[in-house]
C-alpha cells in the first residue's frame, strides 16, 4: 500500500499541521494562545481555523471570560483519527526512504 495516498491534504499547510498538533497535545486551546505557539497574525490564524473546521477536524467554542470573548479550539473525533492516519502515512513513508 502507497503510504502518499493516506496523507491527507487538508494538512499539507505547516500552519494547520501546527494546529492539529497542538489540538492533540491539549484537551482544548484559546485564540490566543495558537496565536503565540504558532507566532502568526490574527487573520491567517483565522482563515486556517476556519479551513480546519469546515473540515470537521475541530470545533470552535465561544464564550466569556468575565467580560472579554474567549474563543477556545479542540480537536473533533472525527479530526484526531484524520490527523493520526495523516501522521501514520508520514512516518511510514519515512520509514520506506531508509
Amino acid at each position: 500500500m502507497n503510504p502518499i495516498l493516506h496523507l491527507n491534504k487538508v494538512f499539507d499547510n505547516r500552519i494547520r499541521l501546527g494546529i492539529m498538533s497542538a489540538l492533540m497535545v491539549n484537551d482544548e486551546i484559546n485564540f490566543n494562545e495558537l496565536k503565540e505557539l504558532l507566532q502568526i497574525t490574527d487573520g491567517n490564524l483565522a482563515s486556517h481555523i476556519k479551513g480546519l473546521e469546515e473540515s470537521g477536524y475541530i470545533q470552535v467554542l465561544k464564550g466569556f471570560i468575565g467580560r472579554k470573548t474567549n474563543t477556545t479550539y479542540l480537536a473533533t473525533k472525527e479530526g484526531q483519527l484524520a490527523f493520526k492516519r495523516h501522521l501514520d502515512a508520514l512516518e511510514q513513508m519515512i520509514n520506506n526512504s531508509k
